[in-house]
């Protein structure tokens, strides 16, 4: 959330992510699929008020009927609205003739649920946040718009080049759910893992630690001085796995978490996810969480973590921006890609989990899908792309926009983590997959439940499986496989 959000996640929220990608600020359930199916239901065939197409020009690739209108649902996060609204003035500049509805809000299901069962969606939606609708649900119901017309259309600034020529390694892939259509488009691109502050780590005279032990012993150091060294979104628990399966997959490989995304038997009891989960659990026996953790939605958590009360949270970048009010500015946020176990890891110390969060979508059924996709191609320019990094503190999709721009702390050390990580960038699909698995129930039903110290990792694992193969074997929910 993903935002998973991340969500971006606020979450990557799936969120912000989850797979990011951010939360909503109340504790809010994700819905059951009956209700994301209902959301996803048919709403009549009627398409007669659809936008006519426009004239494809040089100036209008995709063909925008320059007189209708276009409407465009923000999710109302940690990157803010103010990017978007900047957006759209460059649209309305565009076809001045078009009138423009521009809306944000967190409630992402319950708003516009009603509007998908009547067949009369918004052109544009950020999808994310605690109630992000299903994608695979949107997808399988056949209730999204290709984007294939826009990643092939040619970009904002070069007309030589197609807008896919223009992104980020692994963007058009994600946006893939089940064959060659490109169902979302994930804009901002997340780093995932531990956050810390640099000035605290200096101030215990210690260095980021790259095996288990080094971590425990840091944590000890800090504990010594009255400090955490952990806190994490306990409401939201499904924040966990930002920084726990980049550590899953450099313990045994990005085969071990392909194997989770797939859903294939067992896959949970392999023995790097034994080991990590014993390496949290750790930390909750020997108090190194920042007590009353487990009642703390992801704000207090990332407040309590900027005020000095705990050294790591895991997070993805939208971070930066979200506590910006609460950070100090000698605070010097990092991010480092998550310890692992020792030198038998499989992988690499930088092993990092980097991927699009804050995914868009085009309904459908929306009037104007071509309005909703130029939208997205205005997104995409250069210009656009900055002013999102300089005004939130987070890259976006276009493989580039930060020349000129002074990186904040945070964004300058996310750089620097994709450049130490090179090819070893994993990308778990959980939180794109299957919300309800990776939110509700890896999350809030496993992880937050053996983090709270209520069950052991063996029974965590075990219930783990259990949700994976429940859902391998519910015939109503689409299933996704690596290719």
């Amino acid at each position: 959330m993903g935002s998973t959000s991340a969500h971006n996640n606020r979450e990557g929220v799936g969120r912000r992510d989850l797979i990011k990608r951010s939360a909503a600020l109340g504790l809010i359930s994700v819905p059951t699929m009956s209700f994301l199916s209902a959301c996803a239901s048919s709403g009549g065939d009627d398409n007669g008020d659809k936008a006519k197409a426009g004239k494809k020009t040089a100036k209008n690739p995709l063909g925008v009927n320059d007189t209708a209108g276009m409407e465009f649902v923000l999710f109302d996060g940690g990157f803010g609205k103010e990017y978007a609204e900047d957006a759209v003035k460059i649209y309305e500049k565009g076809f001045p003739e078009a009138k423009v509805k521009f809306s944000a809000t967190q409630k992402i299901q319950s708003t516009l649920q009603p509007r998908f069962n009547q067949g009369t969606p918004p052109d544009l939606i950020d999808n994310s946040g605690a109630e992000q609708m299903d994608m695979g649900v949107l997808a399988g119901k056949k209730q999204l718009t290709d984007l294939t017309p826009l990643l092939d259309a040619a970009s904002y600034d070069d007309p030589n080049k197609k807008v896919r020529d223009t992104l980020r390694p692994g963007i058009v892939e994600m946006g893939r759910l089940d064959g060659d259509p490109v169902w979302i488009m994930y804009y901002a691109y997340t780093v995932y893992g531990v956050w810390y502050s640099q000035k605290a780590l200096d101030s215990l005279d210690a260095e980021y630690p790259q095996t288990w032990d080094q971590m425990l012993a840091v944590c000890e150091k800090a504990k010594k001085k009255g400090i955490a060294g952990w806190t994490y979104a306990g409401k939201y628990p499904y924040y966990l796995p930002f920084s726990l399966y980049p550590m899953i997959g450099k313990v045994g490989g990005r085969e071990v978490l392909d194997a989770i995304d797939n859903l294939e038997p067992n896959a949970w009891k392999h023995p790097a996810v034994k080991a990590c989960f014993d390496a949290y659990y750790e930390l909750y026996k020997k108090g190194y969480v920042l007590k009353g953790t487990p009642g703390l939605d992801h704000i207090q958590s990332q407040t309590a973590w900027a005020k000095g009360k705990a050294l790591f949270i895991p997070n993805g970048s939208w971070v930066e921006n979200e506590s910006a009010n609460v950070i100090p500015k000698d605070f010097n946020l990092a991010v480092s890609a998550p310890t692992g176990i020792d030198s038998s890891d499989k992988l690499p110390f930088g092993t990092i989990w980097a991927s699009g969060g804050e995914p868009f979508i085009v309904p459908a059924k929306a009037k104007n899908a071509e309005g909703g996709m130029e939208q997205l191609r205005i997104m995409l320019s250069e210009a656009s792309s900055k002013n999102f990094t300089s005004k939130v503190k987070s890259l976006t999709a276009f493989n580039g926009g930060t020349t000129g721009i002074t990186l904040t702390p945070g964004l300058k050390s996310g750089v620097a983590a994709l450049e130490l990580a090179g090819q070893n960038i994993l990308n778990p699909r959980l939180q794109d997959w299957y919300v309800q698995l990776q939110k509700e129930q890896i999350g809030v039903g496993g992880l937050g439940e053996m983090m709270a110290g209520r069950a052991t990792p063996a029974e965590t694992i075990k219930k783990i499986q259990a949700f994976a193969d429940a859902t391998a074997k519910d015939t109503s929910i689409k299933h996704y496989k690596h290719q």
